[in-house]
């Protein structure tokens, strides 16, 4: 495989998360494991594995220290994992060294994805795409059809709108739904209920688990 070079403009702006939180997300893994940060695969993505909903050359998008991404490498995948932040980037290149996995990370920008000057078969998305307000969910949903063809799918988890615990930014059904629209290239194939486990979670939060194939506007 390839390696991979996608550009980080030097004036990247800050995400909606970012300017909430009051620091960019590379802050997150500098002092100990970031709050999301399992050091393992996320269980809903690795029953997803196990379902074999990933075939062909693999982009995890928001990669974080790579632990989904080393699950799917594992099991044979052709996996590519990008993340705006450095020190989780060089974190998952240092685990996919020590476990001997051939998986490829870079630096990159989701919203910006077309600088990979490739594309993938199948798309993962575990806990980005709720960190994003409207607006950004429609830059990132093109930004993502930059790199796919009809026929590709993406699969996103993320938190979900509940009357109970719900964890941060939690999506609705409506708002998961909005920028995959088939006028985008977009069509929601499936939508089940799920649940995102983070440190401050250890029995999960209520999520979503969509599947979303690529089509032909």
């Amino acid at each position: 495989m390839g390696g991979v070079h996608p550009l980080m403009p030097e004036d990247r702006p800050a995400t909606s998360h970012e300017r909430q939180a009051g620091r960019p997300w590379d802050e997150s893994y500098q002092d100990g494991p970031a709050p999301w940060d399992l050091e393992r695969p996320q269980p809903a993505i690795a029953e997803l594995a196990a379902e074999g909903a990933f075939r062909g050359t693999v982009l995890d998008a928001g990669c974080g220290t790579g632990e989904n991404a080393l699950h799917l490498a594992a099991a044979g995948l052709s996996i590519v994992g990008i993340d705006v932040a450095e020190t989780a980037v060089a974190q998952a290149k240092e685990k996919a060294r020590v476990r001997g996995l051939s998986a490829e990370f870079a630096v990159g920008d989701a919203f910006r994805l077309s600088t990979l000057n490739r594309t993938f078969d199948t798309v993962l998305d575990c806990g980005l795409f709720h960190t994003f307000d409207a607006q950004e969910r429609r830059t990132y949903a093109a930004s993502l059809a930059s790199v796919t063809e009809p026929g590709a799918r993406l699969h996103v988890l993320c938190f979900r709108d509940t009357d109970g615990d719900a964890g941060p930014h939690p999506v609705t059904r409506a708002e998961l739904e909005a920028p995959f629209q088939r006028e985008t290239g977009w069509q929601l194939e499936t939508l089940r209920d799920s649940k995102i486990v983070a440190r401050f979670a250890p029995d999960g939060l209520p999520a979503w688990l969509a599947t979303v194939q690529r089509v032909t506007p």
